[in-house]
C-alpha cells in the first residue's frame, strides 16, 4: 500500500490544519491507520490513531484534545484534523497503516505498522 499525504504547510501559532492521507491501489477499510511525526533532530513519534472500523482512537498527551482524528472509508480518506496549532507541531507527519482483521485494533508503536507515506511537513510559526 501506497499512502498519500498532504495538507502541511505554514500556520500559525493557535491556527490549524488538516492532514488527509489517502491509498493508493487499496481501500483503507482493511486497515489501522495512524499518524506519527518527526521534528527535526528528533525521533519519528505517534501522535494519533484510529481503528480500522472506527471505534477506537488514541492519542498523544502532547496532541490530545487538540489534534483529532478520523477516517472516511466511503472517501477512502484518513484525516488528522489539528487545532490550537503550538511552534513545537512543527514536524513532517507521515501516515502509517497496519492490515488487521480486528476493527477494534490501535497502537503508538511505530514498529506495529507496515505501510507509511512519504510525510507532510508541519511549519508552526510563534
Amino acid at each position: 500500500v501506497q499512502l498519500q499525504a498532504s495538507g502541511g504547510g505554514l500556520a500559525q501559532a493557535e491556527g490549524s490544519l488538516r492532514l488527509s492521507c489517502v491509498p493508493s491501489g487499496r481501500t483503507i477499510s482493511s486497515y489501522a491507520m495512524a499518524w506519527f511525526r518527526q521534528a527535526p533532530g528528533h525521533e519519528r513519534e505517534f501522535a494519533a490513531a484510529i481503528s480500522r472500523e472506527n471505534i477506537v482512537t488514541s492519542y498523544a498527551e502532547s496532541v490530545k484534545g487538540r489534534f483529532t482524528i478520523s477516517r472516511d472509508n466511503a472517501k477512502n480518506t484518513v484525516y488528522l484534523e489539528m487545532k490550537n496549532l503550538k511552534p513545537e507541531d512543527t514536524a513532517v507527519y507521515y501516515c502509517a497503516a497496519r492490515s488487521t482483521a480486528s476493527g477494534r485494533w490501535t497502537s503508538s508503536l511505530r514498529d506495529n505498522y507496515h505501510y507509511w507515506g512519504q510525510g507532510t511537513l508541519v511549519t508552526v510559526s510563534s
